[in-house]
């Protein structure tokens, strides 16, 4: 058995009309004025916004507004966040909407907490110290950065895409009410779930050396099949509660490490689709159903039997006729669901074309920090490696 840490501190507000107790909540943790941060105008044609606004007013509370947030959050406007707050006082964030909002949100919280650059932090040149608070509204079942200390941000000087990974970035509450889900577009909603499937998927497939718990690899594998049996259902009626629901309980476990601790998982998929989304602006979870099975592919020898184990307790599908047969068979398993659910499981499908030979060696290059890094742990990849998964997702 391996040892981990586990700490999720996020008090969680799970239900319908969650959301009109935000000015308590927000009171409650000190606030006195709040950034509302969110993304484009569905939040403020839904209503939201407006409900959000009225329950900070009943708390007595004082608020500034910034949208604008993209998917794949960018560095500027978090920026012109931290100038904001700055100006405005603000002491409290409040996120509403999905993993990119939260995480820019984050990014704000770092740059009011530390001096200079915020991206020296993201960069690693240097380490944080603290991070404003920060509440949250989630409106997708996706990322999980409700519930997690991870976020990730784009540098639009070279498109490059990093995580940073701190205890004080942790939402001290986050509310989730499925009926907010109602609306997303099927795109979105599958994607969004092909995220979730992935942060439990880095974490099973870990280092190859770990014995995870019995109890843990079960979580893992009962959360993998919850997600398979209610996405199709979402899909086909965007207002099953029980389907929302069961979604986003979902992803807020898949990245609280109650699937497995993140330092102990795998995480080479994330990255190598990072500088993906960071190069050609596709959602995040698409991305990750063009490069999964390719990378499982690559490394599944480093320890078959994880695979078969992957196979039989996920998908049913038993060893009788070699060990390889089976982990393939897992993998395709894997794959039938996301064309299932219509996500690309290869990059040309993903951009609509085949990279060239030269976007993969810049894309390999970046993911490993122009050589400063190797990624993975299941497998250590360095840029050769990463290059020929690439290639393989070229296909």
């Amino acid at each position: 058995m391996t040892n981990f840490q586990f700490h999720a501190p996020s008090q969680i507000v799970f239900g319908p009309n969650g959301e009109e107790k935000v000015g308590s909540l927000c009171k409650q943790y000190g606030a006195h004025k709040v950034l509302i941060h969110y993304g484009g105008g569905s939040a403020v044609r839904s209503g939201l916004i407006d409900k959000v606004k009225k329950s900070l007013e009943e708390a007595g509370l004082e608020y500034v507004n910034m949208g604008g947030v993209v998917a794949n959050p960018e560095l500027g406007l978090a920026k012109e966040g931290i100038a904001l707050c700055k100006a405005e006082g603000v002491d409290f964030l409040l996120a509403v909407g999905g993993g990119s909002v939260i995480d820019s949100a984050k990014c704000i919280g770092y740059g009011l907490a530390n001096e200079g650059d915020v991206w020296d932090y993201y960069a690693r040149k240097k380490t944080v110290t603290g991070c404003a608070p920060i509440g949250c509204i989630l409106t997708i079942a996706a990322a999980g950065s409700e519930m997690s200390n991870t976020s990730v941000i784009t540098n639009e000087d070279g498109w490059l895409k990093r995580g940073l990974s701190s205890s004080y970035a942790f939402c001290k509450f986050s509310i989730l009410n499925p009926e907010l889900t109602y609306t997303l577009p099927a795109y979105q909603t599958a994607s969004g779930a092909t995220d979730v499937i992935l942060h439990t998927l880095e974490r099973y497939f870990a280092n190859p050396n770990a014995k995870p718990l019995a109890l843990t690899d079960g979580i893992a594998e009962t959360l993998l099949k919850t997600v398979m049996q209610f996405t199709p259902l979402a899909l086909i009626d965007p207002k099953n509660y029980d389907a929302r629901a069961n979604l986003m309980w979902c992803s807020t476990f898949s990245h609280n490490d109650v699937t497995g601790d993140r330092n102990l998982g795998d995480w080479a998929c994330h990255q190598i689709e990072h500088e993906l989304s960071g190069m050609f602006k596709v959602a995040h979870g698409a991305g990750l159903a063009a490069v999964w099975g390719s990378w499982a592919r690559y490394v599944m020898h480093e320890n078959i039997d994880r695979f078969i184990q992957f196979a039989h307790n996920v998908f049913g599908i038993e060893d009788k006729v070699s060990k390889e047969y089976t982990a393939l068979a897992g993998i395709e398993a894997m794959e039938e669901f996301f064309k299932c659910i219509n996500m690309p499981t290869s990059i040309p499908e993903l951009i609509g074309r085949k990279l060239t030979e030269e976007e993969i060696k810049t894309l390999a290059y970046k993911c490993c920090f122009m050589g400063a890094r190797k990624v993975g742990q299941f497998k250590v990849l360095d840029i050769p490696n990463v290059e020929e998964i690439y290639r393989k997702a070229n296909k």
